[in-house]
């Protein structure tokens, strides 16, 4: 039987979800419209990031396990007269600043929100350093979080207030507000100088290798992802891979306890940010509370190149 589409209304305005009974997630068995209302749900949490920052959407057409069409553009297509869009090397792409264009995003089978470091209207400025832990092993999340933790204390160290999140995989990020007025450049300089010093300290768990042949099995310390027209997992945003992976902002005392990034999902997310509140707002909505200032450890940086 055919399936009926049905119709969401999304701050006064209707999108129509088409094939809603499609199951997207075999692992468990997770809808299209599922993931829809859990798309609105977080909106008010996963927003506040993605705000005038232009939308990467990996569109997964056939559910997850089926191919992947990233898109960053949407030139070409019919789109709805109220999505907000830009101009951007030529191309159009859209802002994912309201519930609706996520919803809509869902509806096209967006299963992953990527978005980049900057904004469009004050580009190539990052609101935040990052940090990407992604472990060889798959299985040996306990590694990412000691290396998590070391960093964590390394930042602490030189003035540095962080907040932590999984990535939805099998890895951990790390995530510094700094004042919007530092280029990719200047940040780039500060985020190698904490890889280097990090890495001197833990040479037989940590390697800078970009190559995965060439890292063994030691805990990649990315801090190259940070740049121009890079993007990220947004917060809350699912992945797609089994179980509905979400990537979830945690507590340091939580990272400390232990945990596996299995264990934030679509399925259970609602209730824990109900129970625990946004725990990424020091980067979103309370970041002027948080934004932290990188001239004197561009300073020191400059002094002893």
């Amino acid at each position: 039987m055919a399936q009926r589409d049905e119709t969401v209304t999304v701050e006064g305005k209707e999108i129509r979800i088409t094939k809603p009974d499609t199951v997207i997630w075999p692992i468990p068995q997770i809808t299209k419209l599922d993931y829809v209302k859990y798309a609105i749900d977080v909106s008010p949490y996963l927003l506040p990031y993605t705000k005038d920052r232009m939308l990467n959407l990996w569109r997964y057409p056939e559910g997850v396990g089926g191919k992947r069409i990233e898109e960053r553009s949407v030139s070409g297509i019919t789109l709805p007269e109220w999505l907000q869009t830009v101009e951007y090397n030529g191309k159009k792409r859209v802002l994912l600043n309201d519930a609706a264009t996520l919803a809509w995003a869902a509806n096209r089978y967006g299963l992953e929100i990527h978005v980049p470091f900057d904004t469009y209207f004050k580009k190539d400025y990052p609101t935040m350093l990052v940090f990407d832990l992604d472990p060889s092993d798959a299985d040996n999340f306990d590694l990412v979080r000691e290396i998590a933790l070391e960093t964590r204390d390394v930042l602490q160290s030189l003035g540095f207030f962080s907040v932590a999140k999984t990535s939805g995989g099998t890895g951990l990020q790390i995530y510094v507000p700094v004042i919007n007025r530092y280029t990719f450049e200047e940040t780039r300089m500060i985020n190698t100088f904490i890889a280097d010093y990090l890495f001197q300290r833990m040479p037989g768990k940590i390697t800078l290798e970009r190559v995965v042949g060439r890292r063994g099995q030691k805990l990649y310390f990315d801090y190259l992802q940070l740049w121009k027209g890079r993007t990220m997992i947004a917060p809350y945003a699912v992945r797609a891979r089994d179980h509905a992976t979400v990537s979830a902002p945690v507590t340091w005392d939580e990272v400390e306890r232990g945990f596996l990034p299995a264990d934030f999902t679509l399925l259970n997310m609602r209730e824990r940010i109900a129970r625990l509140g946004d725990l990424f707002a020091p980067i979103t909505t309370e970041s002027h509370k948080y934004n932290q200032s990188l001239d004197e450890m561009i300073g020191f940086i400059r002094t002893h190149a």
